[in-house]
């Protein structure tokens, strides 16, 4: 199947109610002459990015927004995902880091953050000749606690096709696997800020170490993890199914020499393993659209873990 033959006899890869719904999510997204979709490149803006892109075609744009909180490589993805959908994919830029209450990170950061981000988008739409901006929100979204971003949302009117259609998270997962999108079943991710505790000021530096110290990760092969940033203590979290593979030695020698080497003073393992929102309780960890509900991540067993540390040939200096 192709990527744009859902719209057409695509739906019967869908459960009968799942393809009722990405019909009234397309029938609705067919309303507007045209829309943005803030696109973060993660599976729920994806499946609203593809839905508009068939009905609307060139009138449908993708716009990531490029900032200090976005890792480069979750840009990367974003632009490689608006490729396999074929939807023209844009960028705008701006700086959280230029608000103070997004920098004071309060319990509202969330909010702050995405009023800027939307603002952004609505700008860019207006330059296009378009009125109507799309998020990625899903029918599980308002009930993962306290949401401030959903605030933002709401009072800037922002359109969102899959919650106002009833499409859960498991289902936005269906449709991305019926598109044939690689981020049908990508873990969510949620912006670098969500790393550091709710009170501690948001710094670029901060906002820095925690990147290059995830990227590592991700070059070692971890899928799902943290790196918490503690005013300079770096406590690292492993999903359960992974934690094996960091009690390794080598694993511990290795994250100590490079997370400190980065910056960080003090390096440590959470014996609890990763979790989402870990450093502000009561909150979902990023309150974005594409971020909360954290995905099942099938993590890579450990391989014979050896006694003698192997620095070398997993964890390359």
């Amino acid at each position: 199947m192709t990527r744009n033959a859902l719209d057409a006899d695509g739906d019967a890869a869908l459960s009968g109610e799942t393809a009722a719904k990405a019909r009234a999510a397309r029938d609705a997204l067919a309303d507007h002459d045209g829309v943005v979709v803030a696109f973060s490149g993660g599976v729920d803006s994806s499946v609203v990015a593809a839905l508009a892109h068939d009905v609307l075609g060139e009138n449908a744009v993708a716009c990531t927004a490029r900032s200090e909180t976005l890792p480069a490589a979750e840009l990367d993805d974003a632009k490689r995902v608006a490729g396999e959908i074929g939807i023209r994919h844009d960028t705008v830029t701006f700086s959280e880091l230029d608000d103070p209450d997004f920098v004071a990170n309060d319990g509202d950061r969330c909010y702050h953050c995405r009023t800027m981000r939307l603002g952004r988008m609505y700008d860019h739409a207006r330059e296009l000749g378009i009125d109507t901006v799309c998020d990625g929100t899903n029918a599980d979204d308002p009930g993962g606690g306290h949401r401030p971003g959903l605030r933002a949302v709401d009072e800037l009117d922002v359109a969102s096709p899959l919650l106002d259609t009833g499409i859960t998270k498991g289902e936005v997962r269906e449709i991305a696997a019926a598109y044939g999108l690689s981020v049908a079943d990508k873990p969510s991710m949620a912006c670098l800020s969500s790393r550091i505790p709710t009170g501690l000021a948001v710094t670029e530096e901060r906002l820095t170490r925690i990147e290059k110290a995830e990227r590592l990760l991700r070059e070692w092969g971890f899928e799902g993890f943290r790196v918490r940033d503690h005013d300079g203590l770096a406590r690292v979290e492993i999903a359960p199914d992974e934690l094996d593979r960091a009690l390794d030695p080598a694993f511990a020698d290795a994250v100590h020499e490079h997370l400190t080497d980065i910056g960080f003073e003090y390096v440590t393992l959470d014996m609890a393993g990763y979790r989402t929102g870990s450093v502000s309780p009561g909150s979902s960890e990023g309150d974005s659209a594409d971020d909360t509900a954290a995905g099942t991540v099938d993590g890579e067993e450990a391989n014979g873990a050896s006694d003698e540390a192997d620095l070398g040939r997993r964890y390359p200096r």
